[in-house]
């Protein structure tokens, strides 16, 4: 018996990396899969091969599982709106969703052009949109359903050089949250990933010195796709339908759970603010709790386990 027995469920993404290893798992959870991918290239562009996504469903079917194969763009609601139809029409319903579609355009903030900014929020942030708002009205319908979306650390932490990529990605981390408390009622849930894997993305980081390509090596080693797809597929069983907006990270063998920003501490002047009183009286008594401006390497000081 699988965990997903029974289910039909969307992956994006899923000819190439995390959607790919998502794809397969599920199928081997007893889901029966649709497998979305344009075959874009890291930057995204014209350059599309729509086959990778025939691929991977034929790989399932030659593994006795059943999937068909989608060439849509997340990044246009009436693509994945046509998931969605296929999906009920092809493989009988729909019960899950599981979107790590990306690109990257990565660039300093003072040199990144308007496209490299819209290209990225329209994948990653408007994908994220399309293929949830393309379900949502059948998941509440049927009182079922279960969306896991990623983040990335890039938006939780920051990242230098993915100033469009790190909004993009904590802009999720927001609308999954939003479609969770909205929803709860209707049995429809919503997760985040944040992934830490080698992947066609990570493989872009140019390598500069010794350090640099001994990392890449390390985590080609020990951060696996394969890995990232374990709890993206659990999330999707009947089993975890009590897990609702919440933020996992996934580092090789590492899962952590991600709080929601909260206040950390508080001051009131019941006579009012002024710029004097807030630099003078407040400041100090925020600065020792400020957060710093460390890089993930800051907050995960230790290689993957």
């Amino acid at each position: 018996m699988g965990k997903l027995d029974g289910k039909v469920v969307i992956v994006t993404g899923a000819g190439r990396g995390i959607g790919r290893e998502c794809a397969l798992l599920a199928a081997r959870e007893g889901a029966k899969v649709l497998v979305n991918d344009l075959g874009g290239s890291i930057q995204g562009g014209d350059d599309d091969d729509r086959t990778v996504a025939q691929q991977v469903a034929g790989e399932i079917g030659a593994a006795g599982g059943e999937a068909v194969a989608n060439g849509g763009s997340v990044a246009s609601l009436k693509d994945c709106e046509a998931m969605v139809e296929q999906a009920k029409d092809e493989l009988g319903g729909l019960h899950g969703i599981i979107s790590p579609a990306g690109i990257l355009r990565d660039v300093m903030f003072h040199k990144m052009s308007e496209e490299d900014w819209d290209q990225v929020i329209e994948v990653h942030l408007k994908g994220s949109f399309n293929i949830c708002r393309a379900a949502i009205n059948h998941f509440r319908d049927q009182e079922d359903g279960s969306m896991v979306l990623f983040s990335s650390t890039s938006g939780l932490i920051g990242n230098i050089g993915q100033a469009n990529y790190a909004a993009a990605k904590m802009g999720i981390a927001g609308l999954s949250h939003v479609i969770a408390m909205e929803n709860a009622r209707k049995n429809v849930r919503c997760n985040v990933i944040t992934p830490s894997a080698w992947t066609r993305m990570i493989g872009t980081i140019p390598i500069k010195d010794e350090a640099t390509r001994h990392r890449l090596e390390m985590m080609q080693r020990k951060m696996r796709p394969d890995q990232i797809a374990q709890p993206s597929v659990a999330l999707l069983a009947d089993e975890a339908k009590d897990v609702n907006g919440q933020i996992f990270s996934v580092r090789g063998n590492e899962i952590f759970l991600w709080n929601h920003p909260r206040p950390i501490r508080n001051m009131t002047r019941l006579e009012g603010w002024t710029p004097t009183t807030v630099l003078e009286h407040a400041m100090p008594v925020f600065r020792p709790v400020f957060t710093d401006l460390g890089t993930a390497r800051d907050v995960f000081p230790y290689d993957p386990v």
